[in-house]
Formats: C-alpha cells, sequence, structure tokens
C-alpha cells in the first residue's frame, strides 16, 4: 500500500524521491504518494464468469489478461490520525521555552493498494495492511470511473490477508484459486495491479523460488513464492496468476536492496482460512500456551538427552492448556500426539493442524523420566 498526507504533498513528493535512493531492506509493496497520469484499464469481457482455460499460442498473454484483468480492483483508503499543529515545526529551541502549546489536529492519510474478487457477489481478497486502520476504503472496478465503498469482513496481520464486500449486483467478474502445491519453480506468472496508481498494469515473470522465509514489518513469513515478475508500489493485495488463469499467490512484499526480487502469499495460504475470515471474521489458531526455545548440544548434555531435539518450554501461559495440562518450565516436548519433534517450529507446525477442542497426547522429558501428558488445545486468545 501506498500513503501520502494531503497537507504536505510538496513536501512528501521531496522524501519520497530521497527515500527510493536510501531504502533498503524487505518492504511491504508500500511506498509514499507520487501522482501519476491515470492509464487506460483493461476492458471488461462479455463473459466475465466463464472458468479460465488454458490457451495455447503465441496471445496466451494477452487472452489470460483479457479474462483476468476485469476482476481486479484498485483499493483507495483514507486513516484518520492525530497530527500536532506546531508553526515552529517541533524546533527544540521553541519546545523548551514554550513546551506543548499547540493543538493537535486531525490529518487523513491516504493510501493505494489492489485486490480482486474471489465471487460474482462482491468479495474480495487483498493484504491487511493495504486497509489495517482505514476509517474508509474505496474500491475501483475496471469499467467504472465511479469508486464502491467497502467494508472488512475479516483481517489477519499476521498472515497479512483481509476479505472486503462491496455491493455492486450479483454478476462480477471473479478469480478462482489454482493449487499452489502443483507449482513449479520456473513456472510463468503474471502480475496485475496498479503500481504507483497504473489502474490494472500487467508485468510477466516466473517463479524463481518457493518456500521463502522472510521477516516483514515484524512479520515473519515461513511460506512465501518468490517471483522476478515486476511488483511495485500499489501491487499490494494484486493476484500473481499462472497461466490457467487462477490465483497461485497474492503480491505482497517487495525487496528494495534488488530489482526483479518479488514476494507473494502463496493461494494454498489463503485457502486454508478464507472460509474462517468470511465467516468469522479472524483466523482462529489452536494453542497451547507455552513459550520454547530449541534443544542445543549444551541443553541436550545437561538434562541428558542423547540427541539435540525437542522443544524446551521456557514459560507456560496462565490458565492456559499447557498449564491446565500439568505442564511446566523446564520440561522438554519430545512428540506431539505420536508425531516426533525435531525442534520449536515443527511443533508449532503440528499444533496448527490440530482442531479447537481436540485432546492430544504430548511425550515429555522431566528429570530424567518421560511421560505422556493429555492436553486438550483451545483457541488462541
Amino acid at each position: 500500500m501506498w500513503f501520502r498526507k494531503k497537507r504536505l504533498m510538496g513536501y512528501s513528493l521531496f522524501v519520497v524521491l530521497a527515500g527510493v535512493f536510501l531504502a533498503a531492506g524487505l518492504i511491504f509493496c508500500s511506498e509514499y504518494n507520487i501522482s501519476i497520469s491515470k492509464v487506460s484499464p483493461v476492458e471488461a469481457v462479455q463473459s466475465p464468469n466463464t472458468p479460465l482455460n488454458t490457451f495455447l499460442g503465441p496471445d496466451t498473454i494477452q487472452n489470460i489478461v483479457k479474462k483476468a484483468g476485469p476482476a481486479v480492483v484498485k483499493i483507495e483508503t483514507e486513516i484518520k490520525t492525530q497530527g500536532r499543529y506546531d508553526p515552529f515545526f517541533n524546533d527544540p529551541f521553541f519546545r523548551e521555552f514554550f513546551g506543548d502549546l499547540f493543538e493537535t489536529r486531525p490529518e487523513i492519510r491516504s493510501g493505494l493498494g489492489s485486490g480482486f474478487f474471489i465471487s460474482k457477489d462482491g468479495y474480495i481478497v487483498t493484504n491487511d495492511h493495504v486497509v489495517r486502520g482505514a476509517s474508509k476504503i474505496n474500491v475501483y472496478l475496471s469499467n467504472n470511473k465511479e469508486p464502491y465503498e467497502a467494508k472488512i469482513i475479516g483481517s489477519d496481520e499476521q498472515l497479512d490477508l483481509a476479505v472486503l464486500k462491496i455491493n455492486a449486483g450479483n454478476n462480477l467478474p471473479y478469480l478462482e484459486f489454482g493449487n499452489t502445491n502443483e507449482l513449479e519453480v520456473g513456472s510463468w506468472v503474471i502480475a496485475i495491479g496498479n503500481p504507483y496508481g497504473l489502474d490494472h498494469t500487467v508485468t510477466v515473470g516466473v517463479i524463481s523460488a518457493k518456500g521463502r522465509p522472510i521477516t516483514i514489518g515484524g512479520n515473519e513469513f515461513k511460506d512465501l513464492l518468490q517471483t522476478d515478475a515486476s511488483i511495485n508500489p500499489g501491487n499490494s493485495g494484486g493476484p500473481l496468476i499462472n497461466l490457467q488463469g487462477k490465483v497461485i499467490g497474492i503480491n505482497t512484499a517487495i525487496n528494495a536492496q534488488a530489482q526483479g526480487i518479488g514476494f507473494a502469499i502463496p493461494s494454498s495460504t489463503v485457502t486454508q482460512v478464507l472460509d474462517q475470515l468470511i465467516n468469522s471474521g479472524k483466523v482462529i489458531r489452536p494453542w497451547l500456551g507455552i513459550y520454547m526455545q530449541p534443544v542445543t548440544e549444551d541443553i541436550a548434555a545437561y538434562f541428558g538427552l542423547e540427541k539435540a531435539e525437542g522443544a524446551l518450554i521456557n514459560a507456560v501461559a496462565e490458565n492456559s492448556p499447557a498449564q491446565k495440562a500439568g505442564l511446566r518450565r523446564g520440561d522438554i516436548i519430545l512428540e506431539y500426539n505420536g508425531i516426533k519433534i525435531k525442534d520449536p517450529e515443527s511443533l508449532r507446525e503440528e499444533v496448527l493442524k490440530t482442531k479447537i477442542g481436540a485432546k492430544v497426547m504430548v511425550l515429555i522429558y522431566r528429570n530424567g523420566n518421560t511421560l505422556y501428558v493429555p492436553i486438550t488445545v483451545e483457541e488462541s486468545r
């Protein structure tokens, strides 16, 4: 997503140009706003709800874009903030003598991102960071200059996913999800979005890698797709499409240190939680209530373990499933429901597969002995 302060457009432009040269590292597809003239959007087709098939021949990309383009939307947001009005620009000299004499004034920041329809009745998938904190969300269709106001149906900051809804009839073009598990490195992909406000820009590339773990803005992503299809600010939430015209990823991040390195959330991640976002407004996660660390060689030797494997409990949350089951600090989890635990990450993966309310057996190592402990998994707090 892409922000600007309306009252400081000229100054923001200067900051943006300087920031382009100074920025580094992984960031969301977000940047300060730079006004650029709009380009003509992809024209809608007569039968947008027809399933997208594999097209052969030299016009494959063109056919896919004609079919998929109308389902991609531009998202503009407004976020209300409080800013202090200070005619002396917060000069430390004046602040030392006069203190905070000036009132705070409401400011509105605007943001830009992309999204796409997943149903003909107006449900839209985008990134959580595109709409997080927004007081107003406008959605622009490819064939309509007037926006539709959208509401957030569900969102999850950890996965950076959100579902929106607009009321624009029941015959909207939409995209289907493909199977990320069948995707291979080197596969051709198409990104459609609104980089820098340029409506329905199309870029093409390949899948460079799968399962990339990266950290962006404090969020840890463990299974992202990497692509060299050009992804720029404003692309956040837009679809990454395969040659069957199906969504295999949601564009979410770029590497500011290099060109040709972008990342997308796999469609398999989206489909796993989509029903929860729509029906519950959030992602429901199973929870044990423990804080863990890996078992190193030194820790294994200290406790008398033959191998440096398992998850060492550092702390147990109060009134958590783990506390109710009797687990305590210093216990080492070796198995979870019959699955061998190599490290804390493997335990997290197994817990996430567990249904809320399920009773599982955990094998722990305590004071030189192993014992099985039953735990009833609860919803994360």
